[in-house]
């Protein structure tokens, strides 16, 4: 039997890449604790395409 808990998937994509126009998209899959953050996450992560670090924001 599964375990069930407060932890969910999440999908990161970047703030900067987005507002650019640039081809591509720079996305990252977390887990979070819905108990323990229940708003959207943004954390720092390295984006390919731009070389460079930018927040990444949860998206849906």
């Amino acid at each position: 039997m599964a375990k069930k808990g407060n932890r969910v998937q999440v999908i990161l994509e970047c703030t900067e890449h987005k507002n650019s126009g640039m081809p591509g998209m720079s996305r990252y899959i977390t887990t979070k604790n819905k108990k323990n953050t229940p708003d959207r996450m943004e954390l720092k992560k390295y984006n390919p395409v731009l070389k460079k670090m930018t927040i990444h924001k949860e998206i849906k």
